[in-house]
């Protein structure tokens, strides 16, 4: 199997600047998230966003030369691509919303990001991808970061909900990557991600009334942002992701993203003037040691 590594080199180089931008922008949603949070409720965001986001991607399938042979989800593909839609676009945005309104970005994003580790465990059992000895001990390593992460936001106490929310973000986001992966070895990246973010848009449409309100009282300011996550990480960055997915193993994605919380913590304090506290950022040090031992080769 390819990795980011063993590809060819012009391959290799395309997939890594892909997933650099996916890290990039998937950090910005999360500061995104937290402002916009403050005037739109969980569900109104996640349909916007995805929505948007469908209609974005949409334009880009239409505007994209037709390929000599247009592929068309088989009957097999479809019970991937919606359990891809419904956890990994749906659930994961719902739950990732709701709980930013209690942790700061930073922490959110840290305890998000346990899902790298089990993308690991998920797909060394279901995709064939190896499950080696030093994945046992990063996993130990890592679930003491999250625990101590659990115990402390950046105001200095827990919130015992908004951590649950963010374990079932990530529980979503992990099943929903290796879900997608078999995916892009039969149909276009691009194709993929639009109908998973249709799916999920669907998913949501319950929230419509709510979102028709909010957006009523809304600031400019705060249309203008989920026009932001609808365009860039949404749109772009979860197609850069299927992009560099589909040239490489999905364990060896998850840990590329670990660089998430990190430039969500930077982006944080920049422009949200939020730090987590020291036993937080202790927790994510320990995360990604965890994570590094994972994927160490023996």
């Amino acid at each position: 199997m390819t990795t980011l590594t063993d590809a060819p080199p012009r391959a290799g180089r395309l997939a890594a600047g892909a997933a650099a931008v996916t890290v990039v922008l998937w950090a910005s949603s999360f500061v995104a998230i937290r402002h916009v949070g403050t005037e739109i409720s969980a569900g109104a965001l996640s349909l916007a966003r995805l929505g948007l986001g469908s209609i974005f991607l949409g334009a880009l399938l239409l505007k994209r030369p037709p390929p000599a042979v247009r592929r068309w989800p088989a009957q097999r593909d479809w019970l991937p691509l919606i359990a891809c839609g419904v956890l990994w676009f749906g659930v994961y945005n719902l739950a990732l919303n709701e709980a930013e309104r209690r942790l700061d970005a930073g922490t959110a994003a840290m305890l998000v990001h346990i899902a790298p580790l089990l993308i690991a465990v998920l797909a060394g059992v279901g995709l064939g991808e190896g499950f080696p000895r030093q994945l046992v001990i990063g996993g130990l390593v890592a679930f003491a970061g999250i625990v101590v992460i659990g115990t402390s936001t950046s105001s200095g106490r827990a919130e015992t909900w908004g951590v649950v929310l963010c374990v079932v973000a990530a529980i979503s986001y992990a099943v929903g990557v290796v879900t997608q992966k078999p995916l892009l070895s039969r149909l276009p990246a691009a194709e993929v991600t639009w109908l998973a973010c249709t799916i999920g848009a669907v998913v949501c449409l319950p929230f419509a009334p709510t979102l028709l309100d909010e957006v009523r009282s809304a600031d400019a300011s705060t249309i203008w942002w989920i026009v932001y996550l609808a365009a860039f990480p949404t749109a772009l960055g979860f197609t850069t992701w299927a992009f560099a997915l589909r040239r490489t193993s999905a364990g060896r994605m998850g840990v590329t993203v670990y660089a998430v919380p990190v430039v969500a913590i930077v982006l944080g304090w920049l422009l949200l003037g939020e730090a987590p506290t020291v036993l937080a950022l202790a927790g994510g040090a320990l995360c990604l040691a965890g994570v590094a031992i994972s994927r160490r080769t023996a």
